[in-house]
């Protein structure tokens, strides 16, 4: 068996590379996630509305309805009219690029750490480097690439940006499963 302890390199190297990754592909190539949000054509009214409300942070549906509603006349004419969706509001200000970074990279090790953590106890020290690759790049991409699924089924995620986030997940899973793959630690 492998205990974490061993894995220590891979995990961090992992992180650092899937962050870098992630940053390329949000930050640097600008076509590839830049289509995926766009502004409301009436978008002073709506801030002005949503101000006007005193809605604080958080994630609101419109039209807001509990499941007994959804039976009523007047919900159901409320859906027919549109529009129909989920806003998720942050708190107002400046965003923190910083703070949204440093909770980006936790995550990438924590992935990172829950990997290793399902290799070490299936894997033996020695282990090659393609059945390394496949158990640590699965566990990987179950963690950055699906999570966005049940957004796109249940909140409106749209397809398109989903389908370009499960791949964005599936470049980091190979990244991780590599870095493990070759640092897996040989058999002594």
């Amino acid at each position: 068996m492998v205990s974490l302890a061993q894995l220590w390199l891979p995990i961090v190297l992992s992180a650092v590379l899937v962050f870098v990754a992630s940053n390329i592909l949000h930050m640097v190539l600008r076509f590839w996630h830049g289509p995926d949000s766009r502004p409301f054509s009436n978008e002073d009214e709506v801030a002005a509305a949503i101000r006007k409300g005193n809605a604080g942070p958080g994630k609101y549906m419109l039209p807001y309805c509990t499941p007994e509603a959804m039976k009523q006349p007047e919900m159901m004419e409320k859906l027919k009219q549109g529009p129909v969706g989920v806003v998720f509001l942050r708190a107002p200000g400046p965003m923190n690029l910083g703070a949204f970074l440093g909770q980006w990279f936790l995550f990438c090790l924590v992935v990172s750490l829950f990997a290793a953590y399902l290799g070490a106890h299936v894997l033996a020290a020695g282990t090659a480097y393609l059945v390394v690759f496949r158990v640590v790049g699965t566990a990987a991409f179950l963690a950055y690439a699906m999570g966005v699924v049940p957004q796109a089924i249940w909140w409106g995620h749209p397809w398109r940006s989903a389908i370009k986030h499960i791949i964005d997940g599936l470049i980091y899973a190979l990244l991780t499963a590599g870095t493990f793959g070759w640092l897996w630690p040989h058999a002594a």
